[in-house]
């Protein structure tokens, strides 16, 4: 893959969007600038997901490891990415051009050494969902001084990161990964997902043990752990760490708590600000209060360690994938036989898997308002990821890349947190020939592609950063100022902090009047961020001339 360069990232910028224009160099220090006087909020973050695999190779001395050589079916091996090719672009300014405050990575910890063929072809465990060693960070991804480096490079720039947490399985046997005791794992029954017993105490597929996450028994270390660690000469360690934990905490040694231990050492360790969780409804839900728990003593611990490296006053956030969530059940989700209510003592947000079919389905009106009454009423304190492209979502919002500006704005606006998948912001290729599932959904990033994508990365980061720089874009209140052309409002409050912006979308372009009364005050100097046009507010409007046909309006400071 080409390494497209801080120096010409720079000149890529130079354009507006949907514009031969060249932005001047006020435009491109705004571009870089970095917030500092704005508070980082979940509920409002835009937040950029990666598969760590496959978003930037740093360092190709460990594109093999583990004597992963087999040739794969497409796009089913590991292609290179890596910890270090994440950090790279985060000291490039990647990141905060794009206005990204949080990134969530796919899990890093190590994987399992063999291959699988499970009717799609040889396939590797890159996507970091099939664990073999939580406690190692897998060699084709990096060491942990490479987490480490990675985020305190992110930390600087003001960029929380998320890991992904994985407790409900291990990943598949193979000739190299041998299965798991059983009173660790159950490899049958397969799940049926007929009520939540028939969901939560079953193998998801085939060949993927599942973790007895129901079970209070304490069992010792699996054999292949023990002999691993020995290996690594690194037994004692944490023979010594797991000792303490359980000392400390009372739990019994039961499998779930070994797992939450393991995850909970890279908050205290290195830092890290969140977990997305994955498959949250195959395991009981006192699971996720217990994790909870664990996750806020360890962030704690962290703090009081690392005076220094506190970065705000925000609590550890877990985020889950329920799988078929949406915003519309509240706080409910329904089995065939039970609800169950997984904010409880538990996540602050989950992802959001209606957010795409709204977004198909209704009018910018219809979604943000709506999305807007559920917050603040429902949910309130409580947040949603919306996206409109994912890992592994074979039905995207657009998959054949016709609507790329669209899909920026239809997300970035919205109320709630916001996932970007990588390359949406390039219109990365969703449709690769020869792949099998969703493995079409993971090509690598497209760098290569940006001189021509210019454009529409430049409508990304603006977007971007005008919702990283107002938390009233994704937690604050709507209100429709007008139907056409369409304009609304976004205020946030909350102690001292006040924020409040207007935006128009689908303008007509030419001089627009608009009226701004209803936010600010006659004599206000405001500015369009889009076009970077100052105008003062006058008898309660203002007057702009638009060549674009979306306005971002924010006082001038």
């Amino acid at each position: 893959m080409h390494k497209i360069s801080a120096i010409l990232l720079c000149i890529l910028l130079a354009s507006s969007c949907k514009s031969d224009k060249v932005i001047n160099k006020q435009d491109v220090a705004i571009l870089d600038a970095k917030v500092t006087d704005v508070p980082f909020v979940w509920e409002s973050a835009n937040l950029y997901f990666l598969l760590t695999d496959r978003f930037n190779n740093g360092d190709k001395s460990n594109d093999i490891s583990y004597n992963r050589n087999k040739e794969t079916a497409v796009l089913r091996g590991f292609e290179g990415g890596d910890l270090k090719g994440i950090t790279q672009k985060i000291e490039e300014n990647y990141f905060t051009n794009l206005g990204v405050n949080a990134i969530w990575m796919s899990p890093i910890v190590e994987q399992i050494h063999g291959s699988t063929d499970e009717g799609t072809g040889n396939t590797y465990g890159f996507h970091g969902y099939w664990t073999k060693d939580w406690t190692n960070i897998d060699a084709n991804l990096g060491t942990k001084e490479d987490l480490k480096n990675l985020v305190e490079a992110a930390h600087k720039k003001g960029i929380r990161i998320l890991l992904d947490a994985v407790i409900n399985h291990i990943g598949p046997v193979t000739d190299q990964d041998p299965v798991w005791p059983n009173d660790w794992v159950r490899t049958q029954p397969q799940c049926t997902y007929d009520n939540f017993e028939n969901t939560a105490t079953c193998t998801l597929v085939k060949n993927l043990p599942d973790v007895k996450t129901e079970s209070n028994k304490d069992v010792e270390l699996p054999p292949h752990l023990i002999a691993k660690w020995k290996a690594e000469g690194r037994y004692e360690q944490e023979l010594a760490e797991l000792d303490a934990f359980f000392k400390k905490t009372g739990h019994p040694r039961a499998p779930r708590f070994y797992i939450m231990k393991w995850l909970s050492d890279y908050i205290t360790d290195f830092g890290i600000d969140g977990y997305r969780v994955d498959t949250v409804k195959h395991a009981e839900t006192y699971v996720w209060q217990e994790f909870k728990e664990v996750c806020d003593i360890a962030f704690a611990e962290f703090k009081q360690n690392n005076p220094t490296k506190i970065l705000d006053n925000n609590n550890f956030y877990l985020v889950g994938e329920v799988y078929g969530y949406g915003i519309s059940s509240g706080k409910a989700y329904d089995f065939p036989d039970k609800t169950v209510n997984y904010f409880n003592n538990a996540f602050n947000s989950l992802i959001n898997f209606e957010f795409k079919w709204n977004a198909a389905q209704k009018s910018y009106e219809e979604q943000f308002n709506r999305y807007n009454t559920i917050l603040s009423k429902e949910l309130n304190n409580y947040g949603i990821l919306n996206y409109l492209t994912s890992h592994d979502d074979g039905q995207p919002f657009d998959k054949n890349r016709e609507k790329p500006y669209e899909v920026a704005t239809r997300l970035l606006l919205s109320p709630g947190t916001s996932q970007i998948y990588y390359g949406d912001e390039t219109a990365r290729d969703l449709t690769i020939e020869g792949t099998v599932g969703d493995a079409t959904l993971r090509s690598f990033m497209n760098w290569e592609e940006i001189p021509q994508k210019q454009d529409l990365l430049i409508h990304w980061q603006k977007l971007g950063q005008f919702r990283r720089n107002h938390p009233s874009v994704g937690a604050g209140q709507h209100k429709m100022i007008s139907e056409k052309p369409y304009v609304f409002s976004r205020t946030y409050l909350k102690g001292d902090f006040n924020d409040a912006i207007i935006i128009g979308l689908d303008l007509p372009k030419g001089k627009q009047t608009i009226n701004v009364s209803t936010v600010f005050k006659d004599g206000t100097q405001v500015k369009d961020f889009y076009s970077k046009q100052i105008i003062e507010v006058k008898n309660g409007t203002i007057t702009i001339e638009a060549d674009t046909n979306i306005i971002l309006i924010e006082k001038l400071k």
